[in-house]
């Protein structure tokens, strides 16, 4: 683990998951969107959004807009940036009817507002997101290398591609989204990717990466010995 470059941020809704990350030492950073919300039962986005910020005071947050047009997109962004210094506000990259939210990234970018542009999946999507950034201003181009993966696709050249044209833009980070499985965490490192987000399960098999493959096949056998204890089944 000591050896990577790419940032571990954690991806959820759920407070208490968020604060143990917090104090695990590997997170750097968290990250939201309206599914997890939903999925952790949040009720008020505000209080919700108060409520992490308090706890989570000196990270990097991103909390994403709710709403579906461009002109309510940036009421929301504006308030939601409004919440600490160490907010970025997520606006995907278009809405549900396919319109591009590129225009509202720039002028966004433009004001100096921190931005997670997320829903990506092209590179022609990253090279659109990356040049309507204004230079210097932080910003995290999310692409779902997970869900590309779930397409059929290796995601390993179209991630290579994305990192180097983030990368011409001072400010700009390439996010893994979606990660699936803890080498995800090596694969994102690999292309140059600046930053993953991990859910709660990856980030705990994270503290215990690096173990031998003999360790791992004995620690294997005996789940299985308890399991089979605990049926009480005989064979024979």
């Amino acid at each position: 683990m000591s050896d990577l470059k790419v940032k571990i941020y954690a991806d959820g809704a759920v407070l208490d998951d968020m604060i143990s990350a917090y104090k695990s030492g590997i997170v750097v950073g968290f990250t939201t969107n309206p599914s997890l919300m939903k999925k952790a039962g949040i009720q008020d986005y505000n209080q919700f959004a108060k409520t992490v910020l308090k706890a989570i005071p000196d990270l990097p947050i991103s909390f994403e807009v709710f709403a579906d047009d461009l002109e309510t997109m940036e009421k929301e962004a504006k308030k939601i940036s409004s919440f600490g210094k160490n907010v970025f506000v997520k606006i995907p990259i278009t809405n549900s009817r396919g319109e591009s939210s590129i225009p509202l990234i720039k002028k966004l970018s433009a004001e100096g507002l921190s931005l997670n542009v997320t829903a990506i999946f092209t590179v022609d999507q990253v090279r659109k997101t990356v040049d309507a950034l204004t230079e210097g201003t932080s910003a995290i181009v999310s692409v779902f290398a997970g869900r590309i993966a779930d397409s059929g696709r290796d995601p390993l050249p179209y991630m290579r591609e994305d990192a180097a044209i983030c990368h011409e833009k001072k400010g700009a980070e390439l996010l893994w989204a979606s990660s699936r499985e803890l080498y995800n965490v090596y694969e994102a490192d690999e292309v140059g990717a600046d930053i993953i987000t991990c859910t709660p399960a990856i980030i705990e098999k994270l503290q215990k990466a690096g173990r031998s493959l003999e360790e791992l096949s004995l620690n294997t056998v005996r789940t299985f010995n308890q399991d089979i204890k605990s049926l009480g089944y005989s064979i024979l």
